[in-house]
């Protein structure tokens, strides 16, 4: 966790397995949201390369009141998005941002600075 405003903690810092967020330190995947956030950890939603992202990992991100939501891909575009995931944003009405990790970075730190966004980072493959 971290900021109890409700502010989306802003990435300040991305490479090959590592990201450093303000307030959060350092790790190698993140999930983040209005007010904080935490390393993610596939395993506790099952979620793997293929099929990808789970809806249970950006429910989270709807729940803690993220308005805007950005999937990263990995490095190297390795990781999938669920079609699940993407039915179940839809539902919310939010069009999710999927890109490569630096790229959704960027687009997240942009987000973050006007409204409460949620972001999953895989800083890897």
């Amino acid at each position: 966790m971290t900021d109890a405003v409700g502010r989306s903690p802003r990435v300040l810092a991305i490479s090959w397995g590592q990201m450093e967020v303000e307030g959060l330190g350092t790790g190698k995947d993140f999930m983040l949201h209005p007010g904080g956030g935490r390393a993610w950890d596939w395993s506790a939603t099952g979620t793997r390369h293929s099929p990808g992202i789970q809806p249970e990992d950006v429910e989270e991100l709807l729940r803690h009141g993220a308005t805007a939501i950005v999937l990263s891909r990995g490095m190297q575009l390795q990781l999938q998005v669920d079609p699940r995931t993407l039915e179940h944003l839809d539902r919310h009405g939010i069009t999710p941002y999927i890109a490569e990790t630096t790229q959704a970075v960027e687009r997240y730190n942009e987000l973050a600075a006007t409204q409460p966004v949620g972001g999953l980072f895989h800083s890897t493959c």
